[in-house]
């Protein structure tokens, strides 16, 4: 079995400034990803209403999440060595000082997860 992993990381941000985050993640923010992290792919909602069912289908209390994004990682223990050190590079610090507000995450949710083979 491989120890590869991905990281799956789900925001709800506020629907006030949506629009002003999908400007600001599509010109800048997701070229910069692609370029530095093995960036699966990045996702942001498109209006659907969401689905939610189960046997204690709660919705969340801010709100489903309305970006997410995925990092492929060889390891755990790679992205923990890794991740800080990428997102601290002064490219991200530029593009993160143009964030159009960066109190509009209402709720930040980090998952990691491994391939079943």
């Amino acid at each position: 079995m491989t120890k590869e992993i991905v990281e799956v990381r789900d925001y709800t941000i506020d629907a006030d400034w949506l629009d002003a985050y999908r400007r600001w993640a599509t010109e800048l923010a997701v070229p910069w990803l692609r370029q530095h992290l093995d960036l699966v792919d990045f996702w942001m909602e498109d209006g659907y209403d969401a689905e939610v069912s189960g046997t204690n289908a709660v919705p969340p209390a801010n709100g489903q999440p309305n970006v997410c994004w995925i990092i492929r990682w060889p390891s755990k223990a790679a992205r923990d060595e890794q991740f800080n050190s990428i997102m601290t590079q002064q490219g991200w610090r530029d593009i993160w000082a143009k964030h159009p507000n960066s109190n509009a995450y209402l709720q930040m949710n980090v998952r990691f997860m491994r391939r079943i083979d």
